[in-house]
């Protein structure tokens, strides 16, 4: 299938989605997980101040709580649907002072923009798997390097592939059965939508730091986002209702084992911090 039919899907499946994907990382304290780690890791290496690209970045979820934090942001998405709910969530929001563009493109192609012009860039929530063509990947990862300043921090999430195919046997193990697609998911992680899901490509903890180390940029930090509690939905939902207690020293465990190898590789999704060197 080819790349462009690939966008496509990627782009009416998350227009199908529309609202959900706005509270997705609301929805539960589970689905909190992965939005709470995400902005500690942020705030902590955030520049004070500055221009961020919010690359990928939907109906604007990070792009408000940036805004709201002080930072001048630009949203850039593929698909029109979460443009749209972004537009009114940031008005609702009243940061649109704040965000400097709302922008429909690809994070393959950033022609939009000159050489190291943002202070950070952000690709969170796994858009960078959406693109499941190896070059286009590649070519998504220079362009987010490329239009960092010297020095900035750069932001990426993906899918996790040991994760997915930990679900696999935990919540369709029958799809196990359907051998083609199983079998290419676990040993390429390449997945084409055939099952509902938009496609990935689902990565491993080690080729996402590879790709990045071969072009040059420091590696700060990689981190589960669901750490420990991946998989365990039901259980960590439970934890916050009835255990508040048990759920702070939860928080706290996550924090102080999420940037484990062994976590990060478990984790549904999983995040790396880079900085951008002089060339």
């Amino acid at each position: 299938m080819s790349s462009s039919n690939l966008r496509e899907l990627v782009k009416k499946y998350y227009s199908e989605l529309g609202m959900k994907e706005w509270r997705r990382l609301i929805k539960d304290p589970y689905h909190r997980l992965e939005f709470n780690t995400t902005m500690y890791f942020l705030k902590k290496y955030l520049p004070k101040k500055g221009l961020i690209l919010d690359a990928g970045g939907g109906p604007g979820r990070y792009t408000i709580e940036l805004a709201r934090l002080g930072y001048e942001v630009i949203l850039l998405d593929l698909t029109p649907k979460l443009l749209e709910i972004a537009k009114g969530k940031i008005k609702r929001a009243r940061v649109r002072d704040k965000v400097r563009g709302i922008l429909e493109g690809t994070i393959e192609d950033l022609s939009m923009f000159r050489d190291n012009i943002f202070d950070a860039v952000l690709c969170l929530g796994g858009a960078l798997s959406h693109v499941v063509d190896k070059r286009q990947r590649e070519k998504a990862i220079d362009e987010l390097i490329r239009v960092a300043k010297e020095g900035a921090p750069i932001f990426i999430s993906v899918i996790g592939r040991l994760a997915v195919l930990i679900s696999e046997l935990v919540n369709f193990p029958e799809e196990i059965e359907i051998e083609d697609i199983f079998r290419r998911v676990r040993d390429t992680g390449d997945y084409y939508g055939e099952l509902g899901f938009a496609p990935s490509h689902f990565y491993l903890p080690e080729e996402l730091e590879s790709s990045l180390k071969r072009r040059g940029v420091e590696i700060i930090e990689m981190v589960g986002l669901e750490g420990l509690a991946s998989q365990h939905r039901k259980e960590t939902n439970r934890l916050f209702r009835k255990y508040p207690k048990a759920w702070e020293i939860w928080w706290e465990t996550h924090l102080k084992t999420c940037t484990h190898p062994c976590v990060v590789g478990i984790s549904e999704h999983f995040l790396i911090i880079c900085r951008k060197l002089g060339y």
